[in-house]
């Protein structure tokens, strides 16, 4: 597979350098981190978004922040690395692989010598960040026989490059259909309010040279009704045990289309993306956002002052309306509570996933 074009993170001599998603498309501007407050501020900002990318950030951000604290005990590190931890991860409540990256980065803490810690913290960061990507890579060969040739793919939100460790999951998919071949057309809708349709999509979706026609929202279900849709790919940011799975807001609209319309409707994330520990979608947690972002699109104000707004960034999709959803595992259609506890089972074959 082709290699991607920009970075969206790494580590390098000047800190963690981030591609600072809030100036795209108009401006490509890097942030660098030397401490770990920098970075929660990116992560809380959406500087850097995307709930496999805010894993590999929230890593790297430990792995930095611990280099900085100074202990002269075990004891004394440990409490300010998990008081680090919590600071991570109150920066978003929704997307799940935040916690796993946090939990993964605490494992390590606590079960190595320190300070040689150190050294293995920023160790197991670097891996996060390489894991992400191969598994974004295996996701893309998995999903992109699900793609017809000539097909017209609806994407909302960004679950590319831009929202992983690089490659991408849904457009990973789209990716390495292109790269096989197949002549395919994208239609990315704008996703208000924060518009990451519209900015980042687009951007490097025509960075990499696939086709991509922007629409707005609400074109969805005209395009759909008029044949231009042949089926649907989006991201994820926390999947429940059962396959309800919470996205950008706007996605279970699509959802509900693309059932009406009888067009496939997959959701393409890594195993990280799954939360055993919820039930279903009833339990995951939805992040309300400054009402500003509702209020204002680029500099204007584009409502009356003295009114509200409501700015839920999550909504919640029943798994009895996704056709499936791709993992680095392989493709598990009709998800339900059954199928998915199979990923978690030590002795779970390829084959359990259709």
């Amino acid at each position: 597979m082709s290699k991607t074009p920009f970075k969206t993170i790494e580590w390098t001599n000047d800190g963690i350098v981030m591609l600072d998603q809030r100036k795209l498309p108009t401006r490509v501007r890097f942030i660098a981190c030397k401490d770990a407050d920098c970075v929660i501020e990116a992560i809380k900002t959406m500087g850097i978004r995307g709930a496999p990318a805010i894993g590999v950030a929230a890593a790297m951000g430990l792995a930095l922040g611990a280099e900085q604290i100074h202990a002269t005990t075990r004891e004394d590190f440990l409490q300010a690395f998990n008081a680090l931890c919590d600071r991570f991860a109150a920066s978003r409540p929704t997307a799940v692989n935040l916690f796993w990256a946090i939990r993964r980065m605490k494992n390590i803490a606590v079960s190595r010598p320190y300070p040689s810690v150190k050294e293995t913290l920023k160790a197991e960061a670097l891996r996060v960040w390489r894991e992400d990507i191969e598994i974004n890579r295996n996701i893309g060969n998995y999903g992109k026989r699900l793609i017809p040739d000539k097909a017209g793919i609806l994407t909302h939100c960004n679950a590319g490059a831009l929202a992983t460790g690089g490659f991408g999951t849904a457009l990973g998919v789209i990716y390495a259909a292109f790269e096989e071949g197949k002549n395919i057309q994208v239609f990315a809708d704008e996703t208000r309010p924060v518009l990451q349709g519209a900015r980042l999509t687009t951007w490097e979706l025509h960075q990499h040279g696939v086709p991509v026609t922007l629409i707005t929202d609400n074109m969805a279900g005209m395009l759909m009704k008029e044949g231009k849709i042949d089926l649907v790919i989006v991201g994820a940011d926390r999947i429940a045990r059962n396959g309800d799975t919470a996205n950008k807001i706007g996605t279970y609209s699509v959802a509900v289309l693309a059932r009406h319309h009888q067009i496939p409707f997959y959701v393409a994330a890594p195993v990280s993306t799954f939360d055993p520990h919820i039930a279903s979608g009833s339990e995951i947690p939805i992040e309300y956002r400054n009402e500003n972002e509702v209020f204002i699109c680029g500099s204007k104000r584009i409502a009356p002052r003295g009114i509200q707004a409501l700015n839920p960034a999550f909504d919640v999709t029943p798994a009895e309306f996704i056709t499936a959803i791709i993992t680095e595992k392989g493709i598990i259609s009709s998800p339900d509570t059954a199928s998915i506890e199979a990923i978690f089972s030590e002795d779970a074959e390829e084959s359990t996933y259709g």
